[in-house]
Order: C-alpha cells, then structure tokens, then sequence
C-alpha cells in the first residue's frame, strides 16, 4: 500500500447543537497519497474546506483523527502543532497572503526563516527555476502581477519541501490563462519534483490537472474519480446536483 501523506478517519465537524446542529463533516475516512495531486470538490457548503483545515490542522475536528504522515494531530500541543504545521505543511491560498514589505526571494524564504533554517538552497533555486521568477525575485509583490504573486506563493510552500501541501482555490483570483499557468507548475511539482498536493477547487478545468478528485456532499465522500477531464468532472458534478 502507498504511503499516505496525510489521513482523516472518522473524522466529524459539528458545529451549534439541538435545532441548529451543523454537520459540515461527517464521518469522513480519507487518505492522500504520497506524491500525488488530490482535488477535493463538491457542492458550497459540501465540507471541502473543513476538510482541509481540519487535515491541516488549521481547525480540530469534533469527533475522529487526522494525521500527518504517521503523527496524529490530536495528540499534539498547540506548540508541536505550530512547528509541524510550519515544518512539515505548505499551504497556498486564494488571497496570495505575500509580505509587501518583502521581496519575492524573501517571501519564498519566510517559512524557513520563522523556523531559524537555512533550506536546501539547491532545492530552493531548482523551484524557483522551475516556476520561471529567477529574474522577478528582487520585486516586491506590488511590481508582480497576479500569477507572479501566486507563483511566488507557490514556491513559498514549497520551499521548505514540506510532506504535503493544502491549496484553498489557489487560482481563485486569477484569470483562466494566468490561472493554468499556476496549475501546470503545481502540477510539476507533484510529478517532477515528487511533492503533495490537495487543492480544494469548484473549477473542473482546475482539477483536471489531479491525478484524483474525492467529491464531498453534506459532510460525507459522495465518490472520487482517476484519470479526470474537465466534462467527466462537470458531468459527475451535475450528477451530485450542484
């Protein structure tokens, strides 16, 4: 069996209680392998995004467990948590979330720098060459356009060449050329550079680019699909009613 990079079992989320109970999850068991691109989709408000924060450890579940590789979350103080968090998890948002004060190169370094490391500076310029800002890296996010900033963000998360990286809509804010641009070097990550990927998207054209989506549907795995194109997608999508 491949090695998961990350796993919830049994995982719930429940928020309010009697009348206004909310199951955003419920009972959810996934893992996500090691070395792939795993989209997670479904309808708003199917969990997609509790999910996520919850594996990441950026929300703690009700009921259930999470890991990171073999670590169980739950038994982590808020402390151990951080630092796993910092060390061992990449993130990538809609909202590029860069420094402004910063330069592009500094940006990318911030994880590692929190953390009172070097990096793999090897490690850290074959990323940078492979998302093409060797000659950006001077400029402040206000001199980089969109896709530049995102692709900074990108390599922010990678640079500490984390276990798994979580990605929230991460070309939410982009337009579909600057957005695929974004997508194809996530996508090199994962299958040149061996990283993890899972991308939470309502884009079938973005999630094509996995190698599997997992659909969600009132807090539970509604089904998954390998090998996807964008109509299989908004085909399956139509089917869970969206």
């Amino acid at each position: 069996m491949t090695q998961a990079a990350a796993t919830a079992t049994a995982a719930s989320k429940i928020y309010g209680s009697g009348d206004s109970e909310v199951r955003a999850l419920d009972g959810v068991t996934i893992a996500f392998e090691k070395g792939k691109f795993t989209a997670i989709m479904g309808p708003s408000g199917s969990g997609k995004s509790t999910l996520m924060h919850c594996v990441a450890g950026l929300d703690s579940l009700t009921s259930g467990s999470v890991a990171i590789g073999d670590t169980q979350l739950e038994t982590l103080s808020d402390k151990e948590l951080t630092t796993l968090r910092r060390e061992q998890v990449g993130f990538i948002f809609q909202a590029f979330n860069l420094i402004p004060t910063l330069n592009a190169l500094e940006n990318i370094m911030l994880p590692l720098s929190l953390g009172g490391q070097e990096g793999d500076m090897q490690w850290i310029n074959t990323v940078i060459d492979t998302i093409g800002l060797r000659d950006r890296l001077e400029h402040r996010p206000s001199e980089l356009s969109g896709g530049q900033q995102q692709r900074v963000a990108v390599a922010r998360a990678l640079a500490s060449k984390p276990s798994v990286i979580f990605a929230d809509e991460p070309t939410g804010n982009l337009d579909s050329k600057t957005g695929g641009e974004v997508l194809g070097f996530m996508r090199r990550a994962v299958s040149d550079l061996g990283q993890t990927i899972v991308m939470v998207t309502h884009d079938a054209n973005a999630a094509s680019y996995s190698d599997r989506i997992v659909f969600l549907k009132d807090g539970k795995i509604a089904g998954e699909m390998t090998e996807p194109n964008p109509e299989k997608v908004l085909d399956y999508l139509k089917h869970l009613g969206e």
